[in-house]
């Protein structure tokens, strides 16, 4: 009975080990692939490119990742949790200077990182990972979470009214447009880009908070309920 407790420990030590070593070549794949996209761009990201830059064989990365596809959900993934680290780290008293916090931070990582911006936020995503909805791809992602929450922290302090998901997705589509914006149009006169990322943030919020912002869809609210169970 012993012998059988300690062989069964020992499995689970080696399978832990296994576990432990293909998350740390996964995490190696998303860095070599994040340092290709910042050097080359999108077109220099391929599954050909990131086996040789890691030093694997082309279908060694296959394990790992189905297609390009995946390998741009992971990237876009790994700066999700980036970006929601730098947010959380720019908290205030006042909710709505909170919740700016969010739109700052956001366009502070997209004009500090535009190739990366690009691949992540600016190409097409056809389909989330296997066994996912994109509803439960966005409940997973951290950032948009934290802005959710920031979201809904106004609400509940008198300053926002309205659905939080139509708020956050609002709010998301002017900070997104004003980045791709100044990224791929910098001959524009946009004068100082971060005092246009301000302006842009004031009219936003200003013109939010004399709103009651109405569901988006007949299902209101579809994510801060998925995130609640």
């Amino acid at each position: 009975m012993e012998d059988a407790r300690k062989t069964k420990t020992v499995s689970l030590t080696v399978q832990e080990r296994r576990e432990r070593h293909r998350e740390t070549l996964r995490s190696d794949l998303i860095e070599a692939a994040r340092k290709l996209v910042q050097e080359e761009g999108y077109d220099g990201l391929t599954i050909r490119k990131l086996a040789k830059r890691v030093g694997y064989a082309p279908m060694s990365v296959y394990s790992y990742f189905a297609d390009k596809q995946d390998i741009l959900l992971a990237l876009a993934e790994d700066r999700f949790a980036i970006l929601a680290r730098r947010i959380e780290e720019n908290t205030s008293d006042d909710p709505i200077e909170a919740l700016r916090a969010v739109m700052t931070e956001y366009a502070a990582f997209g004009l500090g990182n535009p190739n990366e911006y690009r691949i992540v936020f600016m190409t097409e995503k056809t389909r989330p990972p296997e066994g996912m909805t994109f509803e439960e791809l966005d409940a997973s992602n951290p950032a948009m979470l934290a802005l959710l929450g920031r979201v809904e922290a106004c609400i509940a302090a008198g300053r926002l009214k309205g659905d939080p998901f139509a708020i956050a997705t609002i709010l998301w589509s002017i900070a997104h447009g004003t980045i791709s914006l100044l990224i791929t149009f910098p001959f524009h006169e946009f004068g100082d880009p971060d005092a246009y990322v301000k302006r842009m943030c004031d009219l936003a919020l200003g013109a939010l908070e004399g709103q009651d912002v109405q569901p988006l869809s007949d299902n209101p609210g579809g994510l801060c309920r998925l995130t609640r169970k």
